[in-house]
């Protein structure tokens, strides 16, 4: 992992380089709504068809869905920020369709994502839109029953096989997060839900309950872990950016708290660019097949963390759990229980 030098940049810098590329593309965005609903239609009715070969063969097609599916969030998550049509009604419509897909309501995401990217590493507005960190100091003070809890939920195991179910399968059917006090967003929420009971429905006349249980739901399930594998990754790193008001910085936060993440061209492709995850917390206007575009061509923009698959993996099961305001990093519950316990033994002597 490549982390260079912190550096200050300020809007008058950054502003005007990056304007020129928030401008979609009619016909890229459709060619891209083209290219990933149609392999992933496809690839769900192959991965039918093969449970009259073997199980196995499905589940290989689930994934291969799965990935497309991943890409079709990147669009539902393009139309929330207004960036993937201009057209206001027209990325609203991209983006229900696509979050009944992903199992994500449209309106609802939108509102606690726009949170996200106004608040990522501020340590005074954690909690909404993102992987929940603790600092040292409030690790310390919690109660066991606190510590035990935040342990189990920063497991990576809890994190990547459970946390499919519990964030897109059962959290997202009630609007009880952020904003579920306001109509529009609860909204966002029954309709969604009712149509995602009409598409159950038809599932399961249409093909069967063994489509049901070994396609619908493991395509889910592979897309879910996914996405949140790659949402990890590009802020949970060592030297993640987080600073507390008034000293936080929105530029900063895009810039230090975000990575790169250099995916191989297919899963580059396959996952909209959300590798260039920095340009992206920088500029959210820039359609995800414009992102390279301005990395590539704004100098500013090329500072960021480098990180690469195999980067990515250890971040992953890495101890790097809680914020350590004196070192300025992320650290583990390791590094903690060794303070601790170097802190005894000065007493004892």
């Amino acid at each position: 992992m490549n982390t260079p030098p912190k550096t200050r940049v300020e809007p008058k810098d950054w502003v005007p380089l990056v304007q020129p590329f928030a401008r979609p593309s009619l016909w890229r965005s459709l060619g891209q709504v083209l290219t990933s609903y149609l392999p992933f239609l496809v690839l769900w009715y192959l991965a039918y068809r093969a449970l009259e070969v073997h199980w196995g063969l499905t589940l290989v097609l689930d994934l291969l869905a799965a990935l497309f599916l991943v890409r079709i969030f990147i669009l539902q998550h393009d139309a929330g920020h207004g960036s993937f049509f201009r057209q206001r009604w027209a990325n609203d419509l991209l983006g229900f369709v696509s979050g009944v897909l992903t199992l994500t309501p449209y309106g609802y995401w939108r509102y606690a994502h726009a949170r996200h990217h106004a608040t990522s590493g501020n340590l005074d507005k954690r909690g909404v839109g993102d992987i929940y960190t603790m600092t040292t100091e409030e690790y310390l003070a919690a109660t066991p029953w606190q510590r035990f809890s935040y342990r189990v939920y920063r497991n990576p195991f809890v994190m990547f096989l459970f946390g499919p179910v519990w964030v897109f399968m059962l959290s997202y059917r009630l609007p009880l997060g952020y904003g579920g006090d306001k109509p529009q967003v609860r909204a966002s929420v029954w309709w969604t839900n009712l149509a995602l009971a009409g598409l159950v429905a038809f599932v399961f006349s249409a093909f069967g309950w063994k489509a049901f249980l070994l396609v619908y739901l493991p395509v889910q399930y592979f897309a879910a872990m996914i996405g949140i594998f790659l949402f990890y990754v590009q802020h949970q790193f060592e030297d993640a950016y987080w600073e507390h008001d008034p000293r936080w910085e929105y530029l900063k936060a895009a810039m230090e708290g975000s990575t790169y993440l250099k995916l191989p061209p297919l899963l580059k492709w396959l996952t909209g660019n959300v590798g260039l995850h920095h340009v992206h917390h920088l500029a959210p206007k820039i359609p995800n097949y414009r992102l390279q575009e301005a990395h590539d061509r704004v100098a500013l923009l090329q500072v960021a963390p480098t990180v690469t698959l195999a980067d990515a993996f250890k971040i992953a099961f890495a101890d790097l759990h809680l914020y350590d305001p004196e070192a300025d990093r992320l650290v583990g519950f390791r590094d903690v229980a060794a303070r601790l316990r170097a802190g005894a033994d000065e007493r004892a002597a």
